[in-house]
């Protein structure tokens, strides 16, 4: 295993995804990478008394992310395994919410007047975050961009989540987790960024606790034994399955669907007895409802059930 790093530059930053990027760096399966990486919005402060602040130049459109990275022997229809080794939040943050005209904000009657700036003084050690009003938060760092990109030429906005990844925004990708993404493209071309420190299931403001952070240690393995439609993850709290879809009820249904299949594959269930197991078991929760595309998970706690 060998070990790479990366750091934010005008030749490891891109915004939107493209398979005809080129990488920035080429790795083998089961190599492991440490990033470092920008705020989503290229920042390289926090807004303090609001915009504008000073920003990484030139920034494209969408998410700053670091990559892409090639994996040797990534070829489509194989799974790329991303373990997240850990994640330290940089020194600062913010989180923003109303005063702008996002689908969430008008349904609340918060789409007009002034947009709040929350900015945060992030602790790694005690992992607190303490803002400028004095609130604080325990912070449970994750990356809310993992992905690579789809099949298709041109160019791919990095605000939803697709079946390759992408703006997951899952608030349980923590440390010691592991995504597993189908992958579209030959050499799988995987990038990450989008860091938060903290997030609600949901993202209700359309913000977390936006940073940079220090250190995103990643490896990334080619499976060649698994077949997946959609990304899943196992987690500190258990499996989870994922469901993209701008309709809500489909993104339900569609997580759903995956964690009955892996629990058939965990334990060799059929199809009615696994549904009747997880309306028993198993959580759905709302991913986020800010990107356009919405996203559920389903939680299959470790040990909710024996056979």
């Amino acid at each position: 295993m060998t070990i790479h790093y990366v750091e934010p530059s005008t030749t490891t930053l891109h915004g939107p995804f493209s398979k005809d990027r080129k990488p920035i760096l080429t790795i083998q399966s089961g190599d492991t990478i440490r990033y470092k990486t920008l705020d989503a919005g290229w920042g390289l402060e926090p807004f303090l008394d609001g915009p504008p602040r000073r920003r990484f130049e030139p920034a494209e459109p969408g998410h700053a992310l670091c990559g892409p990275v090639e994996v040797v022997g990534a070829k489509s229809g194989m799974v790329l395994e991303v373990h997240v080794n850990r994640i330290v939040p940089g020194e600062w943050g913010w989180t923003c919410a109303g005063g702008f005209a996002h689908p969430v904000n008008q349904s609340l009657g918060l789409d007009d007047g002034e947009e709040l700036y929350l900015n945060w003084e992030l602790d790694s050690k005690t992992m607190i975050g303490t803002n400028q009003f004095g609130h604080q938060v325990a912070l449970r760092p994750f990356m809310g961009v993992m992905g690579m990109p789809p099949s298709e030429a041109g160019m791919h906005s990095t605000s939803p989540p697709r079946f390759c990844g992408g703006n997951i925004d899952c608030k349980e990708l923590v440390e010691g987790s592991t995504l597993y993404l189908p992958i579209a493209v030959d050499g799988a071309l995987f990038s990450v960024g989008d860091g938060h420190a903290v997030q609600g299931d949901g993202e209700v403001s359309v913000t977390a606790i936006e940073c940079p952070m220090d250190l995103v240690d990643l490896t990334l393995s080619v499976r060649e034994d698994l077949l997946l439609s959609m990304p899943r993850a196992t987690t500190p709290i258990g499996h989870i399955t994922f469901g993209f879809h701008e309709d809500l009820n489909e993104a339900t249904t569609m997580a759903l669907e995956g964690m009955l299949q892996w629990m058939g594959e965990l334990h060799g269930l059929d199809r009615r007895m696994a549904l009747a197991l997880a309306s028993l078991t198993v959580d759905l929760r709302v991913t986020q409802i800010v990107n356009g595309v919405r996203g559920v998970h389903a939680v299959l706690p470790y040990g909710a059930f024996k056979l």
